[in-house]
């Protein structure tokens, strides 16, 4: 009888053996599961359609007294920034003329580091004609505050003009201004809406 005992005890503790083994591997693929699943997240990607931090937008227009609401275009219009070497790139051209614009309306970033902008605007830029080519200078001035996006985006700087919105001068100053401003937005947070119109 204490034989069969004993071989009873030997089959509860074999069992007993197995049942640990069994659950300790059941625990190691729990945690390991648990590790799995708590390290998946959402991908921290910003969406190229993500609104940045916006261009100034300015649309051109006649100067005619009959047809000021007429969008019009302007004829190889160049714009550089003070200290830019070239100016502005509107074209992925690499011929020279990326920095030419044809057409009613272009986006020139302001600067994020500064509450003034200072661009050369040159009408009819290269023409053999001097008296054809016009420049004027305008200093644009604006506060600046930047405004969380995502975490994946970061910030963006949107802008709001100052009450006095910019400066202009021609160039040289002998000459007229070929450039008629109007401030249509003075904030500047996205660039699906003209901020200035100019008119010539």
């Amino acid at each position: 009888m204490l034989y069969f005992w004993r071989e009873d005890k030997i089959a509860d503790l074999r069992l007993t053996i197995f049942d640990c083994r069994f659950m300790k591997k059941i625990l190691i693929l729990l945690l390991v599961a648990t590790f799995s699943f708590s390290s998946c997240e959402k991908d921290d990607i910003c969406d190229a359609n993500t609104s940045t931090t916006p261009r100034l937008v300015i649309e051109f227009h006649s100067a005619s007294a009959n047809s000021t609401s007429v969008v019009q275009n302007v004829t190889n219009l160049k714009v550089i920034g003070d200290g830019m070497a070239n100016g502005i790139v509107f074209s992925t051209a690499t011929d020279g003329s990326q920095y030419i614009f044809n057409g009613s309306k272009i986006y020139i970033p302001l600067r994020t580091d500064a509450n003034s902008t200072t661009y050369s605007f040159i009408l009819n830029y290269d023409n053999p004609n001097p008296s054809f080519v016009n420049e004027d200078k305008i200093t644009f001035n604006y506060t600046h505050r930047d405004v969380f996006v995502s975490r994946a985006c970061g910030y963006k700087t949107v802008f709001t003009l100052d009450p006095i919105p910019y400066t202009q001068t021609a160039v040289p100053a002998t000459s007229a201004k070929w450039m008629t401003i109007s401030v249509d937005k003075s904030n500047i947070d996205n660039e699906n809406e003209t901020h200035i119109t100019v008119y010539f």
